[in-house]
């Protein structure tokens, strides 16, 4: 099945549209508010206010003091209550459907889709690419840990995000511009660079596929071992080996599932039991 025609896709981007352009006004609304402006339903907001991985960085000040860390506010701690939530039970959707700055990276993708096409997404070696996948949890202790220490967004000087949705403010340092710079150019040759290989909030999220209760099942019986669930997926997962995808990079997408990708129905579907197990007792 095309991707494209994909009825979740269609919605997936309908979905990323809205969050991307509800981050951008929501900034717009802030710079203008500072000027004097107000945009009704847009008060007080803030880029900070809106992200929920505030909530995590501010968790030691929280508890150790009762206040928050420099500019985070108390939506961050509900925001980031509901995408643990959601993890829990739906794995890191806030990555694959929410993340303005995943969507991003991913539209800059297609351009370098359709440069290199099949050796798009393929370029850097296996062994290489899997260490690379972890040092998104050593920025993660670093950023926490300094965050802590200092009770300040030190993240911020080097966050291609902020710095995404900031360029205008002058509140964006160097180093900020510099890493926008390396990921939209990263982003040419590799999806989602920024996502798999330096993201701390993508790191902690990316934890709940191991447990979380809907997941991507593959059902082994019907599957014709075709790999389109491999070649679809943005992240570069082996799916067509698996009977579950729990691997910490998964973000949700549905890209690989039967209704978008694999040719085979009832194949790679998200749900909470085993497909394999279906399949046989309706065999019998």
């Amino acid at each position: 099945m095309n991707r494209k025609k994909s009825v979740s896709q269609r919605i997936r981007l309908a979905v990323q549209i809205v969050f991307f352009v509800l981050v951008a006004l929501v900034v717009a609304a802030h710079s203008l508010e500072e000027s004097g402006i107000t945009i009704p339903l847009l008060q007080g907001a803030s880029l900070h206010a809106i992200c929920p991985f505030g909530g995590v960085v501010s968790l030691y000040q929280y508890i150790t003091a009762g206040t928050f860390v420099q500019k985070i506010h108390d939506s961050s701690f509900w925001l980031m209550i509901i995408v643990f939530v959601t993890a829990i039970l739906l794995g890191p959707v806030f990555c694959g459907w929410a993340c303005p700055f995943g969507s991003f990276q991913e539209w800059i993708g297609k351009i370098g889709r359709k440069i290199f096409k099949k050796k798009y997404n393929r370029m850097i070696p296996l062994k290489l690419d899997r260490v690379l996948r972890y040092l998104r949890y050593l920025v993660l202790v670093w950023v926490v840990i300094m965050t802590a220490v200092s009770a300040k967004l030190i993240f911020s000087d080097f966050d291609p995000y902020y710095a995404l949705f900031n360029f205008w403010t002058g509140e964006v340092a160097i180093t900020g511009f510099i890493s926008l710079g390396l990921v939209i150019l990263l982003s040419l040759f590799v999806e989602r660079p920024f996502c798999k290989y330096a993201c701390p909030y993508g790191a902690l999220l990316g934890l709940s596929n191991l447990f979380r209760i809907f997941k991507l099942r593959r059902n082994s019986v019907t599957c014709i071992n075709c790999k389109a669930c491999d070649k679809a997926c943005p992240m570069n997962i082996t799916v067509s080996t698996v009977a579950a995808v729990t691997d910490h990079q998964c973000i949700s997408c549905l890209i690989c599932t039967s209704e978008a990708a694999c040719p085979v129905p009832s194949t790679v579907e998200f749900n909470t039991h085993a497909l394999e197990q279906n399949t046989q007792e309706v065999a019998k």
